[in-house]
């Protein structure tokens, strides 16, 4: 499984919006490949920030 989909079935598993910190911590990818897979996930519109700095995936 590559670095964006373990992100992204983190998000959904935890259910409530993550830090990019807590999910390095979760999938143990380092933070580069969490902020990269990220970078991805948001040009694709896969995941939405409901506040500043956290993460969860889209409806």
């Amino acid at each position: 499984m590559d670095a964006k989909s373990t992100v992204f079935e983190v998000l959904k598993k935890e259910g409530e919006p993550m830090s990019a910190g807590q999910i390095a911590e979760k999938s143990g990818l380092d933070r580069k490949e969490v902020d990269k897979a990220m970078k991805q996930l948001k040009s694709e519109e896969a995941i939405v920030s409901p506040k500043r700095c956290y993460w969860s995936p889209k409806e």
